[in-house]
């Protein structure tokens, strides 16, 4: 049976954020993700986590100015000591938060100032670095492919480039985030490439395509995605991260067969 996790910097938007884990959990979430937590203590976060009987699916490890549209922190050759800062703060909330994962976001590098291979030599350091030192706490990391259509220049943008700087990294702490919505946009094929790299997936998140809204909305039949990972034996987490089209609690429908 799918275990599922709303992202509620996404969803649940109709109420202050840290009500949504109650929202999260009364519409039959057993976990929660957030894209980046930071701007909230510590304390109040797992108060609300354990409140609610809650579980964390997976935290973003801070991106620099890539929230805000710049290149971020992770592959860029002279941000490595503001990664490494970024890593530290992450341990701290993964250490009280018990996250299952953190995710990585490569980011745009500019090839005007550097070239592909100084960045993925870059960005693998950096995760090797992440990996040793969320190990420490018990946590994975990840590294998310996003698809290039939507955001030009990300510099990984398939399933095949985020294994790639995997093996260039080489730490048994690192998984891939595979994305649903960005990866039907980048290769398609979605349970025949995940059945062929599960081993090597440590995140699922999903929303349909296009427009990023909930199942049933697209062109993506959630039904068999589902059917088949579990019969692949995925036991992780599944991230509901997409963009109520609605009111959140009205997007659920694809939801109810699992409750």
């Amino acid at each position: 049976m799918p275990k599922f996790s709303s992202n509620i910097s996404m969803m649940f938007r109709e109420y202050k954020f840290l009500d949504r884990f109650e929202k999260a959990k009364s519409s039959g979430f057993d976990g929660i993700e957030i894209q980046f937590p930071y701007k909230f203590s510590i304390n109040d976060l797992n108060t609300a986590k354990t409140s609610n009987g809650l579980e964390i699916s997976v935290l973003n490890i801070g991106a620099g100015d890539l929230v805000d549209g710049g290149p971020g922190i992770a592959s860029i050759p002279d941000r490595e000591d503001q990664f490494k800062r970024a890593v530290e703060q992450a341990v701290e909330y993964a250490a009280i938060l018990q996250p299952t994962s953190m995710n990585i976001l490569p980011g745009w590098p500019s090839m005007k100032l550097y070239n592909r291979q100084q960045c993925l030599d870059t960005l693998a350091n950096n995760l090797h670095y992440a990996g040793d030192a969320l190990a420490q706490v018990g946590v994975k990391v990840l590294v998310e492919a996003v698809n290039t259509i939507e955001r030009p220049g990300f510099l990984i943008s398939s399933s095949s480039e985020a294994i790639e700087v995997l093996n260039l990294a080489n730490h048994k702490n690192l998984f891939l985030q595979y994305d649903i919505y960005h990866m039907q946009i980048m290769e398609g094929n979605l349970v025949g490439r995940m059945e062929s790299i599960i081993n090597r997936i440590g995140h699922i998140q999903f929303a349909d395509n296009p427009g990023r809204n909930e199942p049933g909305t697209g062109e993506i039949n959630f039904d068999f995605v589902f059917k088949r990972l579990d019969e692949m034996g995925w036991n992780g987490w599944l991230g509901a991260e997409y963009i109520p089209s609605k009111k959140t609690e009205e997007t659920l429908q694809w939801l109810k067969p699992f409750l």
